[in-house]
């Protein structure tokens, strides 16, 4: 039997609008009713067009469904932004692109603005630039957090000697292979338990019910995009009290993942409820925050906080494995994490702190931020200081686009780069190469008031996503580096 074909054309003559629905609809058809006729496959998608509401539970036609669906007008009206907006300090100024500083001062005029900073690896993002803190009151903004809420940093220091990164290298190589999965959408064939599925949100939400299966068989896998898992030589120059590791080299194993499929929907779905509540100017519309007494912004918080807890469950399945195969208990661990809005205290009253891609840097809280794959990493040791609403950077930072580095880097200069800095790549591509990086020595001259260093972590054995990204099908980009 024939495969079914059918064309926008087709799609459109029935009634269809354009926009879309129609490749939705092309594509749910050729894939899901490709044994059907061209007939009857009209006729489907004529009946979903006169009821779609009636589809919104059939899970191979919903996406045809929603898109047919009214969109929610928002309530009320236009809500104006300030004139002038809150005063913010930025970090590194002469590093960030004007984009990034252009949607700060957006931000800066939201009515519900109290505070912010734009750190030294700022770059362009959804709503907040990535690398954009923001302090609110009473508020909170889906796309202030991010797509990938809670993207964390964790790292396992052990008392082994470096030199067995080089000695053993295939043993190291093989553990970070078998101990998690990289790739958009990859799950494992059997869920790893942990408590964090137990969560009666779970079982509350019908958002985070239909995610629950989901999420168990990617939970402790590591995406695409920036994320990784890599071993590689700690240089602690000298004890500190709160890191608690004496001065001497070490092995580490530092990953950096988020909540995966479970962040990404609770980010959609709560900033589509968010814009339809609060109509806001077109260059703004991606700000709009939901109230916390209001019960759309109480069940973000909490769904929210669960992905952020999710999040931190992926990274200790995989260094629990890792733990296991080493044979031993690592001698401290240090988790940061980013992507995610706390309540805090400033200037003496509870605000809503938005850490868009960058790190809690209060007194004496421990973070990572790390280089790029060739270039080090960071331990270091926040000061608390309120210029910076007790924020550091996450990273680096890009200074190319994912398509830019994959035109602009060749294979040679690649492999070069690696081979310079001895370092050992499974996976990963030219669009992750340390050339899309802004210097990360720079970018940590550039808070020093802001954070103590305490360690250097440099990069020997290094896994990334291998997948080969040959378009982008227009993704937001800036979700993809790292949100």
């Amino acid at each position: 039997m024939s495969k079914l074909k059918l064309t926008g054309k087709q799609i459109r003559a029935i009634g269809y609008p354009e926009g879309p629905v129609v490749s939705v609809a092309m594509h749910v058809m050729c894939t899901k009713f490709k044994h059907h006729s061209e007939a009857d496959a009209l006729e489907i998608l004529k009946q979903l067009l006169n009821a779609p509401e009636n589809y919104l539970n059939d899970e191979t036609l919903k996406p045809i469904a929603e898109k047919l669906m009214p969109q929610p007008e928002a309530e009320g009206q236009t809500i104006s932004l300030n004139q002038t907006g809150i005063q913010f300090n930025v970090f590194g100024q002469e590093h960030i692109e004007e984009g990034a500083r252009q949607q700060m001062y957006q931000a800066a005029k939201l009515p519900i603005s109290v505070a912010g900073a734009l750190m030294p690896d700022a770059h362009s993002g959804y709503g907040l630039p990535i690398g954009g803190v923001l302090a609110t009151e009473n508020a909170v903004i889906p796309y202030g957090v991010g797509v990938d809420i809670g993207c964390r940093m964790c790292l396992s220091i052990y008392d082994i000697d470096p030199k067995e990164l080089t000695q053993r290298e295939s043993f190291f190589a093989r553990e970070i292979g078998e101990a998690t999965l990289f790739g958009s959408g990859q799950q494992f064939d059997e869920a790893t338990n942990h408590e964090v599925m137990d969560n009666e949100l779970f079982y509350q939400l019908p958002l985070l019910k239909n995610l629950h299966g989901r999420a168990w068989k990617q939970l402790g896998s590591s995406g695409s995009g920036n994320h990784f898992v890599e071993f590689g030589v700690i240089e602690i120059g000298e004890k500190d009290a709160v890191l608690g590791v004496e001065a001497g080299n070490y092995v580490g194993l530092l990953s950096h993942s988020g909540s995966r499929a479970l962040g990404a929907n609770i980010a959609n779905h709560y900033t589509k409820l968010a814009i339809s509540k609060r109509r806001l100017p077109q260059e703004a519309k991606n700000l709009a925050w939901l109230s916390l007494d209001e019960e759309e912004g109480i069940e973000y918080w909490n769904a929210m906080n669960l992905a952020g807890d999710y999040a931190s469950a992926c990274h200790h399945v995989i260094h629990g494995k890792i733990a296991k195969q080493l044979g031993r208990k690592p001698m401290t661990m240090v988790e940061n994490h980013h992507n995610f809005a706390w309540k805090e205290m400033y200037e003496g009253r509870e605000v809503i702190v938005h850490r868009k891609g960058a790190t809690p840097a209060g007194k004496d809280a421990l973070g990572i931020i790390p280089g790029s794959m060739t270039a080090p990493g960071f331990i270091v040791k926040g000061k608390g200081e309120a210029a910076s609403v007790n924020s550091a950077s996450h990273g680096a930072g890009r200074k190319m686009s994912r398509t830019r580095a994959m035109e602009s880097v060749t294979d040679k200069q690649f492999k070069e780069e690696l081979q310079k800095h001895g370092v050992k790549l499974l996976g990963g591509g030219k669009d992750e190469s340390p050339f899309a990086y802004k210097d990360i020595e720079v970018v940590m001259q550039s808070q020093q008031t802001l954070v103590d260093v305490l360690g250097k972590f440099t990069p020997k054995i290094v896994k990334m996503d291998g997948a080969q990204h040959k378009s982008w099908r227009k993704k937001k980009e800036e979700e993809v580096m790292g949100e």
